[in-house]
């Protein structure tokens, strides 16, 4: 079996199962415990990252009358906003 690399820009990238084989080599011979966690976690992250959020409709309803209300200017920028709060806490 021939191993195929890859160059782009004048790196060399490896193929996904070769980037998996190295990584498990270096988990194995690492006895850093901190560096093993972080990227434990960081995997875990990752993972997480990858999983699609599905809205509900009604959701994407209110998400839509909020577009709307942008379009048609019904809103406050955050410096009148920040006015309006500041007015109603001195009240």
């Amino acid at each position: 079996m021939t191993k195929k690399y890859y160059i782009v820009k004048n790196i060399c990238v490896m193929k996904t199962i070769e980037i998996k084989k190295k990584l498990i080599n270096e988990i194995n011979i690492s006895n850093n415990k901190n560096l093993l966690e972080e990227f434990y976690r960081f995997l875990n992250l990752e993972n997480e990252i990858e999983e699609t959020y599905k809205l509900s409709a009604e959701q994407n309803a209110a998400i839509a009358e909020a577009r709307e209300q942008i379009k048609n200017g019904d809103y406050l920028t955050n410096e009148k906003a920040n006015q309006e709060i500041d007015e109603w806490l001195n009240k």
